[in-house]
């Protein structure tokens, strides 16, 4: 049984959730990943988490089928009491997500459902069925966006479901005091990951403007997130609680 504490990511096969993932191995802990449909790269993720001395686990999750979370954390329960002595998760990191481009006029019903249901109803449920599995003291660490900040057409309708997670996280932090959970968003700006259809990896144009517009000259890598929220799962920023550390390079300051 290991007395290691464990973290949660969300979405960790892949771009800043792998990175997250890592980078929180490295701090010493064991690391659960969900993926949405790539098995593999799930299964390669924790064969690196696991190369770095620290248990690894992937389950598959769809963090927009609120009706699979209870299923889900009873497999990761029983997961916990096989492997640890608490029995108890110490963090979740909430960062699956998707993103879309669209004029605001040119955004459907369906898009701004699909916005909504991964990015705060799937936020707001998977955090409510995980409460009771985290350790008093733990923490959740909601992954928001620059966009909530900088107002760039195009994004209204993510961004939307963002600021409500900043909101969402304020709450948490307040509600969930009595445990002495801590609760933080980090907003990573403008990273050239697939995330959107891989925009600021791709898009040379939309590269540049961003470059331009950012005090430290260029787009954000995945390696440039993934320690802040690792940080976040550490003793280090225990008094760090309800606050939003935003991680753009200072974009548009």
């Amino acid at each position: 049984m290991s007395t290691n504490k464990i973290a949660l990511v969300t979405g960790g096969s892949r771009g800043l959730g792998k990175n997250m993932a890592l980078k929180i191995a490295e701090k010493g802990l064991d690391v659960i990943i969900t993926y949405h449909a790539n098995k593999d790269a799930a299964l390669e993720v924790v064969s690196e988490i696991e190369k770095l001395g620290n248990k690894g686990v992937a389950f598959q999750l769809d963090t927009t089928n609120t009706a699979s979370f209870k299923a889900f954390f009873e497999k990761i329960a029983a997961y916990l009491k096989e492997n640890y002595d608490s029995g108890k998760l110490d963090y979740l990191v909430n960062n699956a997500g998707t993103g879309i481009y669209k004029p605001f006029l040119e955004t459907t019903e369906s898009d701004f459902d699909e916005m909504m249901n991964i990015h705060i109803k799937g936020v707001y449920f998977l955090s409510q069925q995980a409460a009771p599995l985290l350790s008093d003291g733990g923490g959740i660490i909601n992954i928001s966006s620059g966009l909530v900040r900088v107002s760039l057409p195009g994004s209204s309708a993510y961004a939307s479901m963002k600021g409500a997670v900043d909101v969402f996280t304020r709450y948490l932090a307040k509600e969930l005091s009595n445990r002495k959970i801590r609760a933080n968003v980090v907003a990573p700006g403008a990273v050239a990951t697939d995330f959107g259809g891989g925009e600021n990896k791709e898009n040379d144009k939309k590269r540049a403007l961003i470059s331009q517009n950012t005090a430290l000259g260029r787009v954000g890598e995945p390696e440039d997130i993934g320690g802040i929220v690792a940080f976040l799962c550490t003793e280090d920023a225990r008094w760090i609680n309800g606050q939003r550390i935003e991680a753009s390079g200072g974009i548009m300051l």
